[in-house]
């Protein structure tokens, strides 16, 4: 059951026997963090859990901060764009933020796990970090309406970043970041 997301790693090309195993080593992955953190999880045991040899792991993913941020990456580009319902753009915006912030509470081990993950020095790591921030980028710019000021764009990006960052680091429930998002946003867009 693989989609047209799966037959893409961030290093190449996949046939359908690979991507089903990218698959099964990333539910793996997904299901190990749930259980022993990430802290716990290493490329070895997720390997384990997936029913394939570490080497294949190693084959698909360089290092457990490769692993989870592409994770993190597959889930937000899975999840669909939120419909703009209003003309209003601080609406839409702070239901895009609302939307990102379920998108992490409903994964809260992931969430915790990809803020470490996506500072390592990895070159894929680094690739996936553009992917996500282009990513982020693109829903909350869909918001703002194609008129919107690039620097309240900069602004409200460094802010996503900045809440993902305090949430993972545990400085922040993700329970209240979405009003304190909504706030930031009011305040940045008010000018």
């Amino acid at each position: 059951m693989s989609s047209p997301l799966s037959a893409k790693a961030t290093r190449r090309e996949l046939n359908a026997r690979q991507a089903e195993t990218v698959e099964r080593v990333a539910l793996a992955a997904r299901e190990e963090l749930r259980a022993v953190g990430f802290d716990n999880l290493t490329i070895r045991t997720v390997a384990s859990r997936a029913a394939v040899a570490p080497a294949t792991a190693y084959t698909y993913f360089s290092s457990k901060n490769h692993l989870v941020a592409e994770i993190f990456w597959r889930r937000l580009v899975q999840r669909p764009h939120l419909e703009q319902n209003t003309d209003v753009p601080l609406d839409a915006v702070i239901a895009v933020f609302t939307d990102l912030v379920d998108f992490i509470a409903d994964e809260p081990e992931l969430a915790a796990a990809v803020t470490s993950a996506l500072l390592g020095p990895d070159p894929d790591v680094r690739e996936l970090r553009v992917l996500i921030g282009r990513e982020i980028n693109n829903r909350i710019a869909a918001a703002l309406g194609p008129e919107s000021d690039p620097e309240v764009l900069d602004v409200l990006n460094m802010v996503w970043s900045g809440a993902l960052l305090q949430v993972g680091m545990g400085h922040a429930r993700v329970e209240r970041m979405g009003e304190r998002l909504a706030g930031v946003a009011r305040l940045v867009m008010s000018k």
